[in-house]
């Protein structure tokens, strides 16, 4: 089941697959699929670590890099400087996080330990850093996870041979984004998890692929089934973009805590908040994105200053979510899509890349069916 862009990346299936984790990116890529490392939470030693690991787990299959470049940030004139950008955050916003904290008897980090370094990869500078750190290792894809990456970057990517992929949620986002010079758009509707807008996906992707075409375009959003890949594949798409589903894999580094509320979790209870980054993020409803919402609030901050607000919070809060007497628990979350309904058990990447190959293979086959039994 290979579609021109399997074929132009040398890959077995068109499933695309993001994740901060090393392990499921590895795992993805070498059960036929095409791993993406989310890049953002790493400083760029760490990334450097993450990659070479890659490298040697991977065995010789092709995998990409996800970076964070958003056309507008708060601040922006200031560069790549930390404390400028903490300077902008209100006494009135530390003050409602740390009373959270305490609301739920969060305990402090202990003396000497720090919350990821890492917050600053929204902020061109270090995703810049980032790009080329990747460079120095055999990826087949770079993609930018809020819209084009500037001209530059796009250019110097291309010198190596490497594609550029961005992530969009419009029909006009995607125009904006061929012109610029992306190869692959990943139309994301508003039913995936993380940053996402407000059209479905069965409505973006054929928009998309017709407004676009002959530029490849992979269907994201909601996709966590071998159905849902053919019904993309059916809409035109070259693949699935997939993110949420390999979050409740074996290979997975996510909590615990936070694993366990997935597994439990229904579609409505995946919510677009803007309590993680300052722009719309589908996430986990839960204790800390019911408290951004609610009348004591002060309003979330502008991208990136919301993260840099609320990085050692969330890192106190994944830290104590196992502690009993801690109500950690109680706000522990995880970006993730409405596909979250269906995430009801932990199974390895291997079996998961099975499943969803499997079913794609017997939805095309009936509808094959259908088609020849209207011609009898």
């Amino acid at each position: 089941m290979r579609t021109p862009l399997c074929e132009r990346l040398g890959i077995d299936a068109p499933i695309f697959a993001f994740s901060h984790c090393r392990d499921v990116v590895a795992a993805v890529s070498r059960s036929g699929g095409f791993g993406v490392l989310g890049a953002l939470a790493f400083s760029p030693s760490e990334l450097e670590t993450e990659l070479a690991w890659i490298d040697e787990h991977v065995g010789g299959k092709p995998y990409g890099v996800d970076i964070v470049m958003p056309a507008s940030i708060a601040g922006a004139e200031l560069g790549f400087d930390p404390k400028a950008f903490e300077a902008m955050i209100s006494e009135k916003h530390r003050s409602f996080v740390e009373g959270l904290l305490d609301q739920y008897e969060v305990p402090k980090l202990p003396e000497g330990e720090t919350a990821h370094a890492g917050l600053l990869g929204w902020v061109h500078d270090a995703a810049r850093e980032q790009v080329e750190i990747a460079l120095r290792h055999p990826i087949k894809m770079i993609v930018n996870a809020l819209g084009a990456p500037p001209r530059d970057v796009i250019d110097r990517v291309h010198a190596k041979g490497i594609l550029i992929a961005a992530l969009i949620g419009t029909v006009e986002q995607a125009r904006r984004q061929v012109e610029s010079g992306v190869d692959v758009v990943v139309a994301q509707g508003t039913e995936a998890g993380g940053h996402t807008g407000e059209v479905a996906t069965m409505v973006l992707v054929p928009d998309v692929v017709d407004a676009i075409h002959p530029t490849p375009v992979l269907a994201a959003g909601g996709i966590g089934t071998g159905r849902q890949v053919a019904a993309a594949l059916a809409l035109g798409a070259q693949g699935a973009w997939t993110g949420s589903i390999w979050l409740t894999t074996t290979e997975s580094d996510l909590h615990p805590a936070a694993v366990k509320k997935l597994l439990a979790a229904g579609s409505r209870d995946a919510v677009r908040s803007r309590s993680l980054t300052g722009k719309p993020a589908r996430q986990l409803r839960t204790a800390w994105t019911e408290a951004w919402e609610g009348p004591d609030s002060p309003g979330t901050l502008p991208m990136p200053l919301q993260f840099m607000l609320t990085v050692e919070a969330i890192t106190r809060i994944n830290r104590y979510a196992h502690v009993e007497g801690s109500g950690a628990a109680k706000l522990i979350g995880s970006p993730v899509g409405q596909i979250v309904s269906r995430m009801n058990a932990v199974r390895p990447v291997k079996e998961v890349m099975y499943d969803l190959m499997n079913e794609l293979v017997d939805a095309v086959g009936r509808m094959n069916a259908l088609v020849e039994e209207d011609r009898q």
